[in-house]
């Protein structure tokens, strides 16, 4: 995915690079701890498309056991703009900064993100997963997921696939049938 840029040269004579592209993409907006689902209503509301993907946890307490939905990706929110309109999440309480390298954001890929919505409407399981930097590669070849790329698991007799999403080293396993996945060379 090129990205054009344009250079305006200050009075100063130092180079400025402002992408001048304005079709949007998805980004990782990089939240405060606990400030995920605060943040994306405001995001939303602030005409943003965003996507906090959830999972339901139990959690134990002294007197009763709770289901919660909770974060994901804890710390992160994704959210769908042109880099030229990032001040409308920027500005958002909550929001630290947009993901990215050399203090410009990075864009996520599309399918990654459009693959796990559909899947997660599709409601499959979803749990965090430690991120992974090796393992056996696959390729999801039916079902929602169809295409997405991840490394395998095997957890109590099912099959597990997790995502890794490089850009924010954040990782989920989703539950799959083996007939689904095919492994990658």
């Amino acid at each position: 995915m090129a990205t054009i840029s344009t250079s305006i040269a200050p009075s100063n004579s130092r180079h400025l690079w402002i992408p001048a592209d304005s079709q949007p993409f998805w980004y990782a907006a990089y939240t405060s701890a606990n400030r995920e689902k605060k943040a994306a209503a405001e995001i939303s509301r602030r005409g943003v498309e965003s996507f906090l993907p959830l999972y339901r946890a139990v959690r134990r307490w002294s007197d009763r056991r709770v289901e919660l939905e909770m974060p994901l990706f804890p710390g992160y929110v994704f959210v769908h703009l042109a880099l030229r309109e990032r001040l409308r999440v920027l500005l958002v309480p909550g929001v630290a900064k947009l993901v990215g390298f050399g203090g410009l954001p990075a864009a996520l890929p599309d399918e990654q993100v459009e693959a796990l919505r559909a899947g997660l409407a599709g409601q499959l399981h979803a749990e965090p997963h430690p991120f992974l930097t090796a393992g056996h590669r696959v390729r999801v070849k039916a079902g929602p997921l169809q295409g997405l790329e991840g490394f395998v698991i095997r957890r109590k007799n099912g099959l597990r696939l997790v995502i890794s999403l490089d850009l924010i080293q954040r990782a989920a396993a989703v539950e799959l049938h083996e007939a689904d996945v095919e492994a990658l060379p």
